[in-house]
């Protein structure tokens, strides 16, 4: 029997291979907000290919991540990576949304 083809949306290809930013792998399944927010930034902050300044790359990132799971994110997974978005805010000395 033949072994099944693995289908892989195209968001998840944007995700692993960004032309923008080299992410962290794994880092949309991290547990602390914390921890998503420092990685983002550390790529976006490092990264060459980006065209928009850091913060908006690495908000764009996790909002491109949180728009593409949809309903699929549970409400607690949601809720992390919304923290994200304030402690990336926190991070390049914005003021946090509430």
């Amino acid at each position: 029997m033949p072994k099944k083809k693995l289908k892989r949306k195209w968001s998840q290809d944007v995700t692993d291979n960004s032309d923008a930013l080299d992410l962290e792998e794994r880092i949309f399944q991290q547990r602390s907000a914390k921890k998503i927010a420092d990685s983002l930034k550390h790529s976006a902050e490092e990264s060459t290919r980006r065209k928009a300044s850091p913060f908006q790359s690495a908000m764009s990132m996790l909002s491109f991540y949180i728009n593409r799971a949809g309903k699929q994110l549970s409400k607690s997974r949601l809720s992390t990576l919304e923290r994200a978005k304030d402690e990336l805010r926190k991070d390049f000395g914005k003021q946090p949304k509430h």
